[in-house]
């Protein structure tokens, strides 16, 4: 029996329910778009990982829960089989909210039963990758749960919000870093990883700087009054495009203009926008167009990632219950880590020498290599312990649901 991943495993899946506890039944089924789902299938699936990549493989007589799960609850693994359509999972009442939960109380009673036993490396290393996995899922509960929310005209409240610290950012300025050939990702062996983390490699990086704090809404604001969102010299081609589009956008997602106030709803309702926090909902073509605006530019990933081994791994996550970004308290060069997911200027791309994992599980995360960027640090909703210097988000430049903000960096 191996304990810590058995207490691993009880208190992942203990947390996806709690972060569903606010929830009414009616909040569980609906899809707010098409790239977001409900929490019921966020909630399934992550136990379809554990069904499919863990028990019936190497629980002998394992019986799945459903066979009509095995393609419900199917994200995009076509090595696996069929899945039903992303765009129409909140268009299924059934199976219900509560035979979720069967499900999910049937898998964790089969998979504790697996796990008491002596285990392979193998279920080892799955049962940690599906933990991950779920944790990555827990974070969309919270950001697709939130579009929904958020496009509600009543501007419901998940919950309450907790009191904010009282903290007035720190000026901004930059903090240099020389050059040099550095090592950026990580090894097989090093702790858990993504394969999209490895191998670790050499990068030739020239002298840089980044702020010292994230870009904060009062800032953003000048940007916005500035016309910066009518100006089409500060956009690459394809924002703008969409900025001459019925998809344009005049402010952050979930802001609203009464008047000459800015209001933003929050996982806590609608509230006045806070000047002093930092900018959230931002697209990677928002962050690119106000860099340019500010005379700097985004950093790249492994910029990023030189600069975050030298700090702590300290910042708000979701275990801090905020839900929220803060502003950035004291330090040099704070936030790295939590609080918001930073774009970076970097495409989404293999590593010198990238293996994907094996087998059906190697669809994971290679087969998105293509038009996306690289995010990192975390974000207020990130669990604390899934966050690494390493870690490689990903998203498409348009995007804007997650909790992503704007990080500055420039040459020297």
């Amino acid at each position: 029996m191996q304990v810590g991943i058995c207490n691993q495993y009880e208190s992942v899946r203990k947390q996806s329910v709690r972060i569903c506890q606010p929830l009414e039944v009616e909040d569980y089924l609906v899809q707010p778009m098409p790239d977001a789902s409900p929490p019921k299938w966020h909630l399934a699936h992550v136990t379809w990982f554990f069904e499919t990549f863990v028990l019936k493989p190497f629980l002998p007589g394992y019986q799945p829960f459903s066979i009509a799960y095995e393609v419900i609850f199917n994200s995009y693994y076509n090595g696996v089989g069929e899945q039903h359509p992303r765009a129409k999972r909140g268009l299924l009442s059934r199976p219900t909210v509560a035979d979720i939960f069967d499900y999910r109380a049937y898998v964790d009673r089969h998979m504790e039963s697996l796990l008491v036993g002596k285990i392979s490396p193998e279920v080892s290393f799955r049962t940690t990758l599906g933990l991950h996995h779920e944790q990555q899922h827990q974070e969309l509960l919270f950001t697709d749960l939130k579009y929904n929310l958020g496009h509600n005209p009543l501007s419901p409240m998940y919950q309450q919000g907790k009191p904010v610290p009282d903290v007035q950012p720190q000026t901004l300025n930059f903090q240099e870093f020389s050059g040099g050939i550095y090592q950026i990702g990580v090894n097989a062996g090093d702790g858990f990883a993504f394969d999209n983390e490895s191998p670790c490699h050499d990068v030739l990086i020239r002298d840089f700087c980044l702020s010292n704090r994230l870009v904060t809404n009062a800032e953003f604001i000048e940007f916005m009054e500035d016309g910066g969102y009518q100006r089409p010299e500060l956009w690459l081609a394809d924002a703008w495009a969409l900025q001459r589009s019925e998809e344009k956008h005049y402010a952050p997602l979930y802001w609203q203009q009464r008047q000459s106030e800015y209001f933003v709803y929050t996982l806590a309702g609608l509230a006045p926008v806070n000047p002093l926090e930092p900018v959230c909902h931002v697209s990677g073509y928002e962050a690119d167009a106000f860099a340019r605006w500010k005379g700097a530019r985004l950093p790249t990933e492994m910029e990023w990632e030189v600069a975050a081994n030298s700090q702590e791994q300290t910042g708000v996550f979701v275990e801090d219950g905020f839900f929220h970004p803060l502003a950035a308290d004291t330090g040099e060069l704070s936030g790295m880590f939590g609080n918001l997911w930073e774009w970076t200027q970097s495409s989404y791309s293999p590593y010198p020498g990238f293996k994907s994992f094996q087998g059906q599980l190697g669809e994971y995360n290679g087969k998105f290599m293509a038009n996306q960027l690289v995010l990192r640090g975390g974000s207020c909703v990130t669990p604390r312990s899934h966050i690494r210097p390493s870690y490689r988000n990903f998203f498409y430049p348009a995007d804007r649901w997650q909790f992503t903000g704007i990080r500055l960096a420039n040459d020297v």
